[in-house]
């Protein structure tokens, strides 16, 4: 009992934390979103990938239980903190980070409630349309949103495949983006 609490399994949990959060990150940085499909490579525009990405992740795990469900929960607070981290390497000083925060977090839920019932209800014009409003609110048409909208069904359908035990146990896979 005593190994458990202080040994190995809380080092295996953290590094299981660690790798999905890094694998996360790493399908929200693929070069094509920036290079390609016009997300702006900014820190907002980077928000909006790893956002999206951890819904997927999310969606994913939704109507599990037990150990999926503590998982989503940790890669949500591993994802806030991140988000805190940032803001302040950015400059925002001690006293205007929990603001950005709550404005942030409230940019999440919305985006994620958006997408959700857009995947839901098989409404590809729908995730379009909210994709666009999201990641690009300063264009008035964002032809490229297509082909996020394209990537996020995919990303959707790949998950769905993945065993819950391989992702709880530190693996998940994301579809690669290619140019379109």
């Amino acid at each position: 009992m005593f190994q458990r609490f202080f040994g190995r399994e809380r080092h295996a949990n953290r590094a299981i934390t660690e790798a999905l959060y890094a694998q996360i990150v790493a399908a929200a940085r693929q070069t094509v979103f920036y290079s390609h499909w016009n997300v702006p490579d900014t820190p907002l525009g980077r928000f909006e990938m790893v956002s999206l990405h951890m819904f997927l992740f999310q969606h994913r795990l939704r109507g599990e239980d037990g150990v999926a469900q503590e998982v989503a929960q940790v890669l949500i607070d591993e994802f806030f903190l991140d988000v805190d981290h940032s803001l302040r390497e950015l400059g925002i000083g001690d006293v205007g980070v929990p603001k950005r925060m709550k404005k942030l977090a409230k940019m999440f839920y919305g985006r994620t409630a958006a997408y959700d019932d857009a995947l839901e209800r098989n409404d590809y014009d729908g995730l379009t349309a909210a994709l666009a409003r999201n990641v690009r609110p300063d264009t008035g048409a964002w032809p490229e949103a297509s082909l996020l909208a394209n990537y996020v069904t995919d990303a959707r359908d790949q998950l769905a495949t993945q065993p819950s035990e391989s992702i709880v146990s530190g693996t998940v896979a994301f579809p690669v983006a290619n140019g379109g």
